[in-house]
C-alpha cells in the first residue's frame, strides 16, 4: 500500500457511509422493481415472491447494519471528543438488531414452508445486499481514484 492509498482511506467519512449503504439500497429496490415482474412472468408468483422475501431480508440486514454502525461510529466519535455529545443509548439498536435477525430467519423459515417456488430466486434475493455493496464499493473506488 503506498501512501496515498492511506490518504484516500483516511478521508473515508461517516457521511461516505451512510451514502454508499443508501446507494445500495435504492440499487436493492430498483432490482426488486425489476426481478419480481420477471421473475413472476418466467417462473410464476411463488418465485416472485421468493425473491422478495430474500430482497427484504437482504434490505433490511443492510438498513440494520448502517443503524448499527451509525450508533458506534457515534460512540467512537463521543470518546474522542471534548465536548460531550448526546449519544443514543446502544441496547435498543442492538436489540433491534437481533430482533430483525430473528424476524429474518422466521421469514426464511415461513417462505420455505408456504412458498413452492425456486429456491434460487430466493438466493438472488438474499445476496442483491451483497452484489449492491460491491457495485456501490466499485464507484467509490471510482470516485476515489479521481
Amino acid at each position: 500500500m503506498n501512501d496515498s492509498s492511506l490518504l484516500s482511506l483516511g478521508g473515508f467519512s461517516d457521511s461516505d457511509f451512510k451514502r454508499t449503504i443508501w446507494s445500495a439500497l435504492r440499487l436493492v429496490g430498483v432490482a426488486v422493481a425489476v426481478g419480481v415482474p420477471l421473475l413472476w412472468w418466467k417462473l410464476g408468483w411463488p418465485s416472485a415472491a421468493l425473491f422478495a422475501v430474500g430482497a427484504l431480508i437482504s434490505g433490511t440486514g443492510l438498513f440494520e447494519w448502517l443503524r448499527l454502525m451509525t450508533a458506534l461510529m457515534a460512540r467512537m466519535d463521543d470518546a474522542g471528543g471534548a465536548e460531550p455529545a448526546r449519544v443514543r443509548p446502544l441496547a435498543p439498536v442492538l436489540i433491534g438488531f437481533f430482533l430483525r435477525l430473528g424476524f429474518a430467519l422466521a421469514l426464511l423459515y415461513g417462505s420455505l414452508k408456504f412458498l413452492h417456488g425456486s429456491v434460487y430466486a430466493l438466493i438472488a434475493g438474499l445476496a442483491l445486499g451483497v452484489a449492491s455493496l460491491t457495485v456501490e464499493g466499485l464507484r467509490l473506488l471510482k470516485r476515489w481514484a479521481e
